[in-house]
């Protein structure tokens, strides 16, 4: 396999790099960073981590991907879609578990693009894609619920799985405290209006300044207790934290590598995503297999540093875009605008209530479950809609890990039943139609096959389905012809099943006094079937380049 040569789009960018672009590249950076801190403090709550680490994250996922990546315009930092998982290797192996995870799905994703694979990333199932995309919308929805509420547990842990959130709920909700329910609802309803007034200024940023102010008057002021903020939960820190490196064993990085792969596989498929609709948007066109290594190389570093997973973040590249960012120097500026405030506004942050970034994260839920796409992907065929309602049900009732490898895999047999149907396999005793086929001789008008001889005509890829279905066709025929005609010149790839089958059936002939002729073979079959040592079986004579050739090699065979 040809590796990749590696050239990030940021080398190409500055050699014609000029004042005006960096203008368009600082206004739009500016803009993106603004809009990430919010998401970014949110993204990091939710997790289960402190605001400052969401922040962090954004900081050097932005640097890395916008120094290393493969897309001019491509925004990276902590998404929605990895809340639910960071979440919960946090319950079960702590911060150190996240980080060795996040290391190894930061290596995989480096090796997807080293080999090649960002092309493969994208053919993953639209119904996978779009079912456990929902289910993460539905799962962080429910993870806000008991601060939307502020809801009291007194003292009870929150289950991990979503029935078990929802029941908790149930029992509790005589707790609700409405102070923080009109925070939640005041905050949705600021970021739904805002864009009316102000294109430029995100509606998360609007919301959180205005809530925040009037909640720290209504504390100081009004004697309004019982709104939990951030600071009433989480100790500030205004600096970018040291690097460490975790201690790895064996044991932790066999339980976290499926979680790893999880990572790895939703952070590519976010990212070459996120790429693919900004390509849609500029006229550019993206390095997928260079942005994977970025992807991966940010993944690495993040973590040293406490960080959590991150990827290419869709609405942030489309904030870039449409404030004029046309470089990867607005997503350097971005991250340098999140450091400032990291080391110079961070404490104003302690101020702002948790019911307000749970309105925010509402909203980021709403956007993103897709629910016009679901509902309209419903009425598609029955196992398109099969894999998203499983994906769906597996990623809200398990987790996403369980979603992605099933949906796949269903996928996977999918694909492979209907490949199976379009491929035919069809029987020929009398007459070949010259204008059927690109082997046959154009100046004959028609092709008889002689009495004793029976052409079997494949269409389609020879994998092991279809080797079955051709043994199944093989055992109906009853009576058996002198010499048989395997025609594959349609035939685009065998596998190791294929060339077994047609073995077998070559020895099974020999058996009962039947020659096989092969007719048509493509280079690439005939490549394969040469290296399995299938050609020394048949003997050279009895391979064809076309059907004119197969038929009279039959004749030959027949007067013998």
């Amino acid at each position: 396999m040809k590796l990749l040569e590696f050239r990030p789009k940021l080398f190409d960018c500055l050699k014609n790099y000029s004042k005006r672009t960096f203008a368009s590249d600082l206004m739009a950076g500016i803009i993106v960073g603004i809009v990430a801190l919010p998401l970014a403090i949110a993204f990091g709550i939710a997790s289960g981590v402190s605001p400052e680490k969401g922040i962090v994250t954004a900081i050097l996922a932005g640097l890395v991907v916008s120094l290393l990546g493969g897309s001019r315009v491509q925004i990276g930092g902590p998404t929605g879609a990895f809340i639910v998982i960071i979440y919960g290797i946090i319950q079960q192996y702590g911060e150190a578990g996240l980080i060795v995870a996040t290391l190894m799905a930061g290596v995989l994703l480096v090796l997807m693009g080293v080999f090649r694979l960002g092309a493969v990333i994208k053919f993953i199932p639209y119904p996978v894609v779009v079912g456990f995309t929902s289910g993460i919308a539905v799962t962080i929805f429910t993870t806000q619920i008991a601060d939307v509420f502020g809801l009291d547990f007194g003292g009870e842990k929150v289950p991990g799985d979503f029935v078990g959130k929802w029941l908790l709920y149930f029992r509790h909700f005589g707790t609700v405290d409405w102070w923080n329910a009109a925070i939640s609802v005041l905050s949705v309803l600021i970021i739904a209006l805002s864009p009316k007034f102000s294109k430029k200024i995100p509606g998360s940023l609007i919301a959180i300044v205005v809530v925040t102010v009037g909640v720290y008057f209504l504390k100081r002021y009004g004697g309004i207790e019982g709104i939990d903020t951030i600071g009433d939960r989480f100790t500030i820190r205004s600096s970018l934290p040291g690097a460490a490196v975790p201690e790895l064993n064996w044991e932790a990085i066999k339980n976290l590598f499926p979680v790893a792969v999880t990572i790895a596989v939703l952070g590519a498929i976010e990212s070459l995503l996120s790429a693919t609709v900004a390509d849609g948007v500029t006229g550019d066109r993206h390095d997928s297999n260079t942005e994977l290594i970025a992807q991966g190389a940010a993944n690495l570093v993040t973590p040293l540093f406490g960080g959590i997973p991150a990827t290419g973040a869709i609405a942030r590249t489309m904030t870039n875009i449409n404030n004029g960012g046309r470089t990867p120097v607005a997503g350097i500026v971005h991250a340098v605008v999140l450091l400032l405030i990291l080391l110079f506004l961070m404490p104003l942050a302690q101020y702002t209530p948790m019911a307000c970034l749970a309105g925010v994260l509402i909203v980021v839920s709403y956007n993103m479950s897709g629910w016009r796409t679901f509902r309209a992907l419903l009425s598609n065929p029955r196992a398109d809609v099969t894999v998203l309602l499983l994906t769906f049900s597996l990623t809200v009732l398990f987790d996403l890990t369980v979603a992605i490898e099933v949906g796949l895999l269903i996928a996977c047999v999918l694909f492979m039943k209907r490949v199976m149907e379009t491929t035919e396999i069809s029987v020929i005793r009398d007459e070949i139609d010259p204008g059927s086929g690109l082997d046959v001789a154009v100046h004959e008008e028609h092709l008889t096959v002689p009495r004793g001889v029976e052409v079997y005509e494949i269409n389609g890829p020879y994998f092991f389905g279809i080797a079955t279905k051709f043994e199944e066709l093989m055992a109906q025929l009853g009576d058996r012809p002198k010499v048989r005609v395997i025609r594959m010149r349609k035939v685009p790839f065998i596998d190791s099943t294929g060339i077994h089958n047609l073995t077998n059936l070559c020895v099974m002939s020999r058996r009962e006094k039947i020659e096989v002729v092969l007719s048509g073979v493509n280079d690439t079959v005939h490549a394969a079937l040469q290296r399995s040592g299938f050609y020394e079986l048949l003997g050279p004579d009895n391979i064809c380049p076309n059907i004119n050739a197969a038929l009279e090699r039959a004749r030959r065979i027949l007067g013998e």
